[in-house]
């Protein structure tokens, strides 16, 4: 494991939002893609964003847009952090803070908890709210660590489905963190989104069906794929050379 790359993730998951924050600045720097001074959204920008919707963002998504709002590959690689000056109210009264990229999912705050420091967040598919996530902070942080794993290069990013095999090899060989359960937009009636760490690694299980892989390194990728054996989308050169020689 990298050391203090996992900083904050427990105190973030028992309601410190500002460890959750801590979190994300010791993982990217981990990856070699620090969060850094001027990464955030100008403060004037938010407050056109306020003035759009007519009311005070909540804390915990002020806080995101300040410190990593501008960084489109922790915030908008597959699904999109909304930029403030398009933040909308729907009719149902829910705040859209973020989409898919097809449009088929959308994640917001209710109105009537708006006024929260770190609300409840909901979800929706195409046929109402349901519940995400019990924090938005515990959101938004799982947000920038799926944007910046699908944002890896082929040399530090892997994926490929599951079975029932390679699900148990998963949670035998490598730590759950503490993250809770998030619903799998792709799969609401299955288990849902857990995270995973090993050595300079880290792991999302899409639902029991997909797993992804963000290395720090090749060598921290090529160890997950030889400890779980099976067909991986990306396969390294050195490999595709030697299929070529023979």
């Amino acid at each position: 494991m990298v050391i203090g790359m996992l900083d904050g993730l427990d105190e973030l998951c028992a309601g410190d939002r500002h460890r959750g924050w801590d979190f994300v600045r010791a993982m990217t720097a981990a990856f070699g893609y620090p969060v850094v001074e001027g990464d955030g959204v100008d403060a004037a920008l938010l407050q056109v964003g306020e003035d759009r919707i007519g009311f005070t963002l909540s804390a915990a998504l002020r806080e995101a847009y300040l410190l990593f709002g501008r960084r489109r590959d922790l915030t908008a690689t597959q699904d999109s952090l909304v930029p403030p000056q398009s933040l909308r109210v729907d009719s149902d009264g829910v705040l859209v803070f973020r989409v898919e990229a097809q449009g088929c999912a959308s994640w917001g705050v209710s109105g009537h908890v708006i006024h929260q420091d770190d609300p409840p967040v909901v979800l929706n598919i195409g046929d109402g709210w349901v519940p995400y996530s019990d924090r938005l902070s515990l959101a938004l942080v799982e947000m920038v660590m799926s944007e910046a794993m699908l944002s890896a290069d082929e040399h530090h990013f892997d994926d490929r489905e599951l079975d029932d095999t390679a699900n148990a090899l998963v949670t035998a060989v490598f730590e759950r963190l503490p993250l809770p359960v998030f619903p799998f937009w792709a799969g609401m009636d299955g288990p849902g989104v857990r995270w995973f760490a090993g050595p300079d690694v880290l792991l999302r299980n899409h639902g029991d069906t997909w797993l992804s892989v963000h290395g720090r390194t090749p060598a921290a990728v090529q160890a997950v794929r030889e400890r779980l054996p099976g067909e991986w989308q990306t396969v390294p050169d050195d490999e595709d050379d030697e299929e070529f020689e023979d």
